[in-house]
């Protein structure tokens, strides 16, 4: 039975250079940096993470870096399970709208690849499974062996926190919109947060059935491409 790394100075300071590590590059990503810096940006995150993580003494177990065959099975497993709804989703035209985005634009196929394999990974799923499904639980004290609440739920919080400035633009999907068209946006930024909060905790699951971070990568890459392939073949 791994255990928890202890709070050590070492290991408070690894958490607070990490949320602002974190916070500089949300506002790099969002506000500063010309779109094909952005997989850049989060892959020196992601670098910069891991080496606290193991600076302050987690293991590559602790950050969910120690294996790859059974994080990539569960991973693929919960991949096919996303496919699966996306394709019963595609299969009713009233749930449709979900996928309708004002953000998805008209990218041809190499804009298309670009999105995905470029932003998505490397911008997005990488440095955020790195962070708050490797790094946070591992500094905040979670193991494999055994589903710790506090750390993944102070994780889960982070990652709502992380989304402040992409959920800005949450009303110009044509669901949320539907629904929420007169919400005040502030309130539609908290909503989107608290849900990606959840998200945070339903991807750690994942993380903890494959035993690394790499299923959750698997999984949250499905999620995303597949909801943006989705949304170009819907507009």
């Amino acid at each position: 039975m791994s255990e928890a790394v202890p709070f050590t100075p070492r290991r408070v300071f690894a958490l607070v250079t990490a949320v602002l590590v974190l916070a500089a590059a949300t506002t790099l990503a969002n506000r500063v940096l010309p779109g094909w810096a952005y997989p850049l940006c989060g892959l020196i995150a992601a670098l910069i993470l891991i080496t606290l993580g193991r600076a302050a003494g987690c293991s590559w177990a602790d950050l969910g870096l120690s294996a790859l065959r059974r994080p990539a099975l569960v991973g693929l497993a919960g991949a096919a399970l996303i496919a699966v709804i996306f394709g019963i989703a595609l299969a009713i035209p009233s749930l449709r709208t979900v996928y309708q985005d004002g953000r998805v634009g008209d990218p041809d196929l190499t804009q298309l690849l670009w999105l995905t394999c470029g932003r998505i990974l490397f911008g997005t799923v990488l440095v955020e499974e790195i962070a708050f499904r490797g790094v946070l639980p591992g500094l905040f004290g979670a193991t494999d062996d055994r589903w710790r609440w506090p750390p993944i739920l102070c994780s889960a919080a982070l990652f709502g926190l992380w989304h402040v400035l992409p959920a800005l633009a949450i009303g110009r999907n044509a669901a949320v919109h539907a629904v929420f068209g007169s919400t005040p946006v502030v309130v539609l930024q908290i909503l989107a947060m608290a849900a990606a909060g959840v998200a945070g905790i339903f991807l750690h699951w994942w993380r903890h059935a494959g035993r690394g971070v790499l299923a959750s990568v698997i999984v949250h890459f499905a999620t995303n491409a597949g909801g943006l392939i989705i949304a170009v073949l819907v507009r």
